[in-house]
């Protein structure tokens, strides 16, 4: 059961967690998938939720919304940072933690699942996703994320955010590289309508901007 009392089967997250892992399902790690699609359905304007609701000003229906938040999404830069993350964490079980923090930092130019422009203190979303995912059990995959965020705190890098625990959340569970990206996508979709269906109460359009020529 969740916390509202519905049974996992009947939950988005229980019939997600049967496609993304083969893996048995236990009501702690239903509940934390649960949390991680609650925790991102939305964060203010960002740019995937900006795209939906300015293809929302057009009155594009719920297919046109969804493609224009899918089209800013689908950038390295947002959205995308659970899939290099994950691939650091596998090389966690082949070379010391120093050493693969040092090489993520020379490849991607930052540690991916750390730091978030709006929390410089800290993201709220990750603490509450690997709170619970802690709370699941003991796990080989949780070990090394512990000692990836503590060598991380360590060097004074900045701390965890979403993507790390959805990296984390995909290592323990036995999900592919790119479930966290599928998470995050799934999830957000649910903020884009939410977003779209209040635009469509604004003045269409709303958003045309002009250009000012330099020659």
């Amino acid at each position: 059961m969740l916390p509202d009392g519905r049974e996992l089967r009947a939950s988005i997250a229980g019939r997600l967690w049967a496609r993304l892992t083969p893996r048995r399902a236990t009501p702690a790690l239903i509940a934390t998938l649960n949390a991680a699609l609650v925790l991102l359905a939305d964060h203010e304007m960002a740019a995937s939720t900006l795209a939906a609701r300015v293809a929302a000003s057009t009155r594009a229906n719920a297919h046109g919304v969804v493609a224009a938040g899918m089209g800013a999404l689908s950038g390295p830069l947002h959205g995308g940072d659970s899939v290099r993350c994950r691939l650091v964490l596998a090389r966690l079980a082949h070379a010391p933690v120093a050493d693969v923090i040092a090489e993520a930092l020379d490849r991607y130019g930052h540690l991916p699942g750390f730091g978030q422009v709006i929390y410089p203190q800290g993201d709220p979303r990750a603490v509450v996703v690997l709170d619970m995912l802690r709370a699941t059990g003991q796990h080989p995959g949780l070990d090394l994320v512990e000692q990836f965020i503590a060598s991380a705190r360590r060097r004074s890098l900045p701390a965890p955010n979403v993507d790390l625990a959805l990296a984390a959340l995909g290592l323990v569970s036995g999900m592919p590289p790119d479930a966290g990206e599928a998470i995050f996508t799934i999830a957000r979709i649910v903020g884009w309508l939410a977003h779209a269906l209040e635009e469509y109460g604004e003045r269409p359009l709303r958003f045309r901007l002009r250009a000012d020529y330099i020659g």
